[in-house]
């Protein structure tokens, strides 16, 4: 099976090789620019993320996928649904806003509190050794979903 591609690859020649190898990283480039320049106009470090757990059902079910934006002159309101990153933690969190107050009297220096719909109570044991999530913690507001296209993702080995 690997031996056929091999030879197909033999049969092409060097300067059709190198072109198809081009045109590849091309396609990887392509993808790579248009994900950043998503994430510049959402300003996010991620646009897109998949929902990989219940706790927001019947909101978002596992696998589905999620647009996000950051807006830098929008306070997060109570009933948003944010994602966020804890310190250390490699996987974002998506829940929704139970709480919010502000420091000093500035919109844009926020903290919130967030619970999952399907959990019993708030995320304060989440967050380790912080009180509340301030907006540095957040990746983004939920602005938009399609329903489990993203169980690709959570279905292919890691």
């Amino acid at each position: 099976m690997f031996s056929d591609e091999l030879n197909a690859l033999r049969r092409m020649g060097l300067r059709q090789a190198l072109l198809q190898a081009l045109n590849f990283c091309n396609v990887i480039a392509s993808g790579l620019m248009m994900w950043k320049g998503l994430g510049l106009i959402t300003n996010t470090e991620s646009p897109i993320v998949v929902v990989l757990s219940g706790s927001m059902e019947p909101a978002f079910y596992r696998g589905d996928l999620l647009f996000l934006t950051n807006p830098v002159n929008e306070p997060y309101l109570v009933g948003d649904i944010t994602v966020y990153k804890i310190p250390g933690e490699e996987i974002p969190i998506v829940h929704r806003v139970i709480e919010s107050h502000y420091m000093a009297d500035a919109p844009l220096n926020q903290e919130v509190l967030t619970k999952g719909d399907n959990n019993p109570q708030d995320d304060i044991l989440l967050y380790k050794n912080l009180k509340w999530l301030e907006r540095q913690h957040i990746v983004g507001k939920v602005r938009g979903f399609l329903p489990y296209v993203g169980y690709v993702t959570i279905a292919m080995p890691r």
